[in-house]
């Protein structure tokens, strides 16, 4: 069995091992394409989420006030949320058109017949007539004794907040394989150059050339499109390659809309959509190691091993063997020639015992069966155990070095570009995302407020917090704060603020210093209440909740002083950054603050800018190869004064770069062999020697006159054979005594005389 498992393991080593970094793109970089795809796929859900979810929530609000013109309504709606290209009210029962705000909407694609059908509401998609594509939402505004009318809101589908960094192009893909928009593709202009031009014509026909296989993809069960056991993403995505040109290669990343509850669909997720991501990446031109090692190692495996295999066959089993054939040959009474007695070890003393037998049994004088001690000392010195950790050592060193020492990956391994620019836009859009989902928070308390006047009751107010804290569960508490500090109504767990303290005039406020919970507090004034605010308190577990991105590593929001506000793992509130990543918090900050001071400290100790042009993202070499970026809250709205960071890290021996793969490929050849070796000589030491040496002690106390002790096998090998044969023997002996000892007594009274007393 050791045979046949190093045959394997050497064949492994040359044949499958040796193949480290001969992709010809990083698995690694292909991985980060899917992960790239993924971002856009939950930025685009959310998006048209939260489109879909505001307009019916704006319309309901309205349903449940006073009666108000359609132009009031379209004002009130652009004034809060600025997301739609366009809106219009039309009576539904006429087609009249009431108002329109924004673009001209294809009011003809909507057949007002089928409103009242059960997904006669549901968002729907329009071709225009240049060809692009618009998302029609629709919502119901009905009051007693009016006609209803019909809400209706278009948006693009483009991906918002996604940054896409250099020669990146990202589409939108419905279930038929066409591209409904795309952001990123080059377009060269007149006097661009012939090459530039062949470049964005054979981009364009990538990208749809992985439009079609993406929205094939797309169709299967989600379960089934990964590897057993793989999470992250609940939905369908992956990574395609494409045909090398020159020195690149196309690598797309795909990904299909999903829930954020897997198997639960939301509306958006029905419309069939996929995102596709494009970025052209140099091929890996070579191997990370020459196919010479693994030849090299797999050949001394077997010069290795052959010489352990033929050491145990000469010193354990060709013994064992040959002490078996002799203990079944006394056993059956031929005693004629001497025993042929092993060398060493534990064998050696059991045919000296077989030879000591073989005399009793011919009833020889009891000095001429034993040996000298000097000689059964020498013969005993050596054993099985030695033998076999002999055989340990051989293959140890073997092992060891793969395990321990050769194809060491350092602090200077080369870490693709891809990864590193992938990481940083990553993070970029992963902050953005935070911003904007602060900022559509603060968009529905805006809402809520503008409907509070000095006419609206307390038991109004809090019928509508409660309303508006049901479909925003991620509000601990809602409350309308008055000018004074009091509280007018409030809906879900105690406020936290301040005491008596009126409205901040921030709109995002961060409290809770100190504590064991960071607190984020949103402000929307009330301009029909004199001072007031309605106030919303996130919980933290939603601010975490967005942060959760499989291939960024670790990753943290930290407020201005580079606290810890966030995190998608396990961290303390309001503690700090550990020193390098500090400094790259410090770098963002300054990038978006306009700042191009150049920090000359890290440059000396371990960091690597990946790009000079943009330094939010490094290669730290420092205690390990880490990939760093950070990217500061960069745009408006209510977040948009903050001066939060979001920063994320992660090793890069985690990663599948070729350098990586081949250590990790080294150390499981090593690790192979150790495990064949353990199992098959601790099977041989717990099988064989034990039971040889046992068997060995008893032996000689058989021969040195106990004829009491019964001996019986432990297993039915070659041990138990001798063994068996040795019991054989015993009772030989123990009948041959008893037949001496009745010989002894009959002669003795055949010589007494009769009479005599």
């Amino acid at each position: 069995m050791l045979s046949v498992l190093l045959l394997c393991i050497a064949a492994l080593t040359a044949f499958q091992l040796g193949r480290a970094g001969e992709d010809p793109v990083p698995e690694a970089v292909s991985t980060s394409q899917q992960h790239f795809a993924e971002d856009g796929a939950i930025a685009l859900r959310a998006s048209l989420d939260a489109s879909i979810t505001d307009l019916s929530r704006t319309a309901a609000m309205f349903n449940a006030g006073d009666p108000v013109s359609a132009d009031t309504v379209l004002d009130k709606l652009s004034s809060i949320y600025q997301k739609w290209r366009g809106t219009a009210v039309i009576e539904i029962k006429s087609g009249r058109l009431e108002a329109q705000r924004g673009e001209n909407l294809p009011l003809t694609a909507v057949d007002r017949t089928k409103l009242g059908d059960e997904d006669g509401l549901s968002p729907r998609m329009v071709r225009l007539e240049h060809g692009g594509t618009r998302l029609l939402t629709f919502a119901v505004l009905s009051w007693p004794d009016r006609p209803q009318q019909l809400l209706i809101a278009s948006s693009s589908l483009k991906f918002p907040g996604v940054s896409l960094g250099d020669d990146r192009a990202i589409a939108v893909v419905d279930s038929s394989g066409q591209v409904l928009s795309s952001d990123g593709l080059p377009s060269p202009g007149r006097g661009a150059s012939a090459k530039a031009k062949a470049d964005a014509a054979r981009t364009g026909k990538d990208l749809a050339a992985f439009a079609e296989t993406a929205a094939g993809k797309a169709r299967q069960h989600p379960l089934k499109s990964k590897a057993p056991g793989s999470g992250g993403f609940p939905g369908v995505s992956g990574s395609l390659l494409g045909d090398a040109h020159e020195t690149e290669r196309p690598v797309a990343g795909y990904a299909a809309l999903t829930g954020p509850v897997p198997g639960e669909g939301t509306e958006s997720t029905g419309l069939g959509l996929t995102v596709v991501s494009l970025v052209d990446v140099p091929e890996n031109g070579s191997a990370a190691l020459d196919s010479f090692f693994w030849i090299s190692a797999a050949g001394a495996l077997l010069l290795i091993g052959a010489l352990a295999v033929a050491l145990l066959i000469g010193t354990v089993q060709r013994p064992l063997l040959q002490l078996f054939l002799e203990s079944r040959r006394l056993s059956r009474g031929d005693l004629t020639r001497p025993v042929t007695q092993p060398k060493y070890g534990e064998a050696s003393r059991v045919g000296a015992v077989l030879e000591r037998l073989r005399r009793q049994l011919l009833s020889e004088p009891a000095q001429d069966q034993g040996l000298p001690e000097t000689r059964r000392g020498r013969r005993g010195r050596i054993g099985m155990r030695a033998l076999v950790a002999v055989c340990g050592v051989l293959l140890l060193v073997w092992s060891a070095p793969l395990v321990l020492l050769l194809n060491r990956a350092g602090d200077s391994v080369a870490v693709p570009k891809s990864i590193v620019h992938d990481q940083r836009e990553r993070t970029d859009t992963l902050a953005d995302r935070v911003r904007r989902a602060l900022n559509e928070g603060h968009a529905d308390l805006t809402l809520v407020a503008s409907l509070l006047d000095g006419r609206t009751t307390p038991a109004a107010m809090t019928e509508s917090l409660e309303q508006t804290r049901r479909q925003h569960p991620h509000y601990t508490s809602i409350y309308v704060l008055g000018a004074d500090g009091t509280i007018v109504a409030e809906s879900g767990s105690e406020p936290r603020h301040p005491r008596g303290k009126g409205p901040s005039a921030e709109p995002v406020v961060l409290l809770g210093e100190g504590g064991n919970e960071p607190v984020i507090v949103e402000y929307a004034k009330a301009s029909g209440l004199k001072g007031a605010a309605v106030v919303g308190e996130l919980r933290i577990g939603y601010l975490n909740a967005l942060l959760k991105r499989p291939g960024l590593g670790q990753i943290r929001v930290v407020d201005e002083k580079h606290r810890v506000i966030g995190a998608n793992s396990g961290y303390l509130a309001f503690e700090k950054l550990p020193g390098k990543i500090d400094a790259l918090v410090t770098k963002a900050n300054q990038k978006a603050s306009g700042k191009n001071s150049k920090d000359s400290k890290d440059s000396k100790d371990g960091g690597e800018d990946a790009d000079n042009s943009r330094p939010s993202a490094r290669v730290i070499r420092s205690g390990g190869v880490t990939i760093a970026a950070a990217a500061a809250f960069d745009g408006g709205g209510a977040a948009g004064p903050l001066r939060w960071t979001v920063v994320s890290w992660q090793p890069a021996k985690g990663l599948a770069i070729p350098a990586y793969d081949a250590q990790n490929r080294t150390v499981l050849a090593g690790l192979l062999g150790l495990t064949a070796a353990t199992a098959c000589l601790g099977w041989l030491h717990i099988i064989v020697v034990r039971p040889l040496r046992e068997l060995a002690q008893r032996a000689e106390a058989l021969a040195d006159g106990d004829r009491r002790t019964v001996m019986y096998p432990r297993h039915h090998d070659e041990v138990g054979a001798v063994t068996r044969s040795l019991e054989v023997i015993r009772q030989q002996l123990h009948e041959q005594r008893k037949r001496d000892v009745g010989g002894s007594a009959g002669r003795s009274g055949s010589s007494t005389p009769v009479g005599r007393t």
